[in-house]
């Protein structure tokens, strides 16, 4: 695999798209760039992470995103152990602290979390000797989610600058739209976002046209009437994309509600939907995530000793 030089990253754990830097970004998104080559061999394995153990912790369900970092850490030749809401010391009226010490003792390199609470990453990460990346917490921010997104538009188009994206849907609850936010504006300074309320006048000559889930396990009363008015205000079809550039891209971070959030002649257009690359980069993007903070964890060990 590629030298560590070019690909250095100065950070302990990876908690968020904010805080980081362009050319931080950048290192994890060109070496995610070589690890899509990689899961594309016969032989998909590499013993970058021989030794090291991966526990990815998720207290609320998930199967694309779980799935996605197993496979990046087995593809890195790391031992990954799963641990599942259903059995969760959580569940017995363990504390997050108690977990966070429990796993600490396991000795694990790495540690993948998911939970629903914003913040609670981060205290994690407070608590334990290894890296800690944020698989999404709460309303706050899911970063490997902006980091495939982009990856996915780079390499459909080239690059991320002097582009136009619409992200469109339930803002309010996604954490998804929080950190592609933070990374797509090409001025990292200033966010640059404009809001709109009619969803045709918003897709006005967009490059990127990309979609969110309806979170309604986060919703707390009615946001929606009805799943039919959300989708005639909200919901991709022909009719809305038609505002956009011809040959804008569509894109969903999964899983879909089809005839809620988006058409499925939409989602299944080969010509302009990125929805099944944005799945395959995910893999790639979370090798990349845990090869570096590998990286940095051995680097800190080193100076320790």
């Amino acid at each position: 695999m590629a030298d560590v030089a070019p690909y250095s990253y100065p950070h302990r754990h990876l908690l968020g798209i904010e805080g980081l830097v362009p050319g931080e970004i950048s290192a994890l998104l060109d070496l995610s760039e070589s690890y899509v080559e990689q899961s594309r061999r016969d032989d998909k394995k590499v013993a970058v992470l021989k030794g090291r153990t991966v526990i990815n912790v998720f207290f609320e369900t998930s199967t694309r995103t779980r799935t996605s970092f197993e496979l990046a850490g087995k593809r890195l030749g790391a031992d990954v152990i799963n641990i599942s809401p259903d059995i969760s010391a959580i569940k017995k009226g363990e504390t997050l602290l108690d977990t966070a010490l429990t796993l600490n003792a396991m000795r694990p390199d790495l540690l993948v979390v998911r939970h629903p609470q914003s913040g609670a990453v981060h205290l994690l990460s407070e608590k334990v000797d290894g890296a800690v990346i944020n698989a999404g917490d709460g309303w706050h921010e899911h970063p490997t989610q902006a980091l495939l997104d982009a990856l996915t538009i780079r390499r459909r188009l080239g690059g991320l600058s002097g582009l136009t994206v619409a992200i469109c849907g339930d803002i309010m609850h996604s954490r998804v739209a929080r950190s592609n936010i933070h990374l797509l504006p090409a001025e990292m300074d200033r966010f640059g976002v404009e809001v709109f309320h009619d969803m045709r006048a918003g897709l006005d000559g967009v490059d990127i046209v990309m979609m969110l889930r309806l979170q309604t396990e986060r919703m707390q009363g009615s946001f929606v009437p009805s799943v039919r008015e959300y989708f005639h205000f909200f919901g991709l079809d022909a009719r809305k994309l038609a505002a956009a550039r011809p040959d804008a891209l569509v894109m969903h971070p999964g899983p879909m509600n089809r005839g809620v959030e988006i058409d499925s002649d939409v989602a299944d257009d080969i010509h302009r939907s990125l929805i099944q690359e944005q799945v395959e980069m995910g893999v790639a993007v979370r090798m990349a995530c845990l090869d570096l903070l590998t990286r940095k964890l051995q680097s800190n060990r080193a100076e320790a000793a």
